[in-house]
């Protein structure tokens, strides 16, 4: 996998489409300059062999991820603050996924890594052209790098995001680089391309559904690129609160055998 906070990307992703194909603009004008917040918690768990075929047990991640987000205008400022609990053989990081070689981690468990979003809505290009959104990304090196819970290091990326409806369907993609320094305890890390694909559309009332492919390239000359399925599920349960069900499949050594998470966000 990417690592959890790619994942969770991926779910605000998701419920970001339901939003946008429930309140898509009917015009041109400039969006309102109105503040509001969102508020957000999640969980996600994984588990896997994480491409280390000698471990006679699974790697497991539990993430828990609180966030908020602050939107004006066209400029969306998000903060997530995790805590996390990793288990087993396999040298996973959550921020990466699978770094290769072979791990020592028995259990460690803590703060995770913070990070920092700062995404700008680019004006509409034409009226059957995509959607635009362009973000930047700072992690904060707050996990314990010590006991295998991150890197230790402020890495960045950039990425840009599109949206589209076709005939009721919602298309979008992510395109996104990422910055990642080395450190003394995972010196082989490097910087990796990231990209996703997906559609969503209205099943019913209030609920969407939808699919997103995942790939990441290789983090490091010990691992392979990743590539994986996340089917979603989400509903407006009220006019302020969603919902978001998902599932992840690994299509590769590198990645989760399988995963689950809910998200929940609540406007105000």
């Amino acid at each position: 996998m990417h690592g959890s906070n790619t994942v969770l990307m991926l779910a605000g992703m998701a419920l970001s489409v339901a939003e946008f194909a429930s309140a898509q603009p009917s015009t041109f004008d400039e969006m309102s300059p109105a503040v509001t917040h969102t508020t957000s918690i999640g969980a996600y768990y994984s588990r896997g062999k994480y491409g280390d075929e000698y471990a006679e047990t699974d790697t497991r991640i539990r993430y828990l991820p609180v966030a908020h987000e602050v939107k004006r205008g066209s400029w969306r400022y998000k903060a997530t603050v995790p805590a996390l609990e990793i288990s087993g053989p396999a040298n996973v990081l959550v921020n990466l996924g699978s770094v290769g070689g072979i791990g020592t981690r028995a259990q460690a468990s803590g703060l995770g890594d913070i990070v920092l979003n700062a995404t700008y809505e680019l004006p509409p290009l034409g009226r059957n052209l995509p959607f635009l959104d362009l973000g930047v990304e700072i992690k904060l090196p707050t996990a314990d790098d010590s006991r295998g819970l991150g890197t230790g290091r402020l890495d960045a990326g950039v990425q840009l995001d599109a949206f589209q409806v076709v005939r009721g369907n919602t298309l979008f993609g992510t395109l996104g680089y990422k910055y990642r320094r080395p450190s003394p305890v995972y010196p082989d890390i490097r910087n990796a391309w990231i990209a996703s694909l997906g559609v969503g559309r209205t099943i019913a009332g209030d609920w969407q559904g939808g699919v997103i492919y995942d790939y990441r390239q290789a983090v490091s000359d010990l691992t392979g690129e990743t590539h994986e399925l996340l089917p979603y599920l989400s509903v407006s349960a009220t006019e302020r609160l969603q919902m978001m069900f998902y599932i992840i499949h690994g299509f590769t050594d590198d990645s989760p055998d399988r995963g689950l998470g809910i998200q929940m966000s609540f406007q105000w």
